[in-house]
């Protein structure tokens, strides 16, 4: 069993800055690609940011420039820098992670339950 785990969501002031982080535990035997997403009220789920094993990132225009995911392969941890936060940022943040199965060569998705991020005066 594999879980991720969000954490460092809050309230911020808009222009102001949130490290989220999402630890990876169970039975891991490897991770390939970590991702965020985020989800606004009576919106689809939409992608924030990517990274592949090797450091290979991936971000969407709305966000690049002001967010910087990154990871630590040792401690099954993604990262989510984000600065310039602004009131349309404001959602719940999910992680994503493609999990290696024991004693195979597939590949399971899990996600998270999420963590709150509110952008506001």
């Amino acid at each position: 069993q594999v879980q991720l785990v969000e954490s460092g969501g809050g309230l911020v002031q808009p222009g102001g800055s949130l490290r989220l982080s999402c630890a990876a535990s169970g039975s891991i035997f490897g991770i390939n690609g970590m991702g965020w997403y985020r989800q606004a009220p009576g919106k689809q789920r939409e992608l924030v940011a990517t990274i592949t094993s090797g450091g290979v990132t991936n971000y969407p225009d709305s966000v690049k420039g002001r967010f910087t995911i990154s990871r630590d392969n040792a401690k099954n941890t993604v990262y989510l820098q984000m600065n310039s936060l602004k009131p349309e940022d404001t959602a719940v943040y999910y992680c994503n992670a493609d999990v290696l199965q024991p004693f195979t060569t597939m590949f399971m998705n899990y996600w998270g339950k999420g963590t709150l991020v509110t952008v506001s005066s």
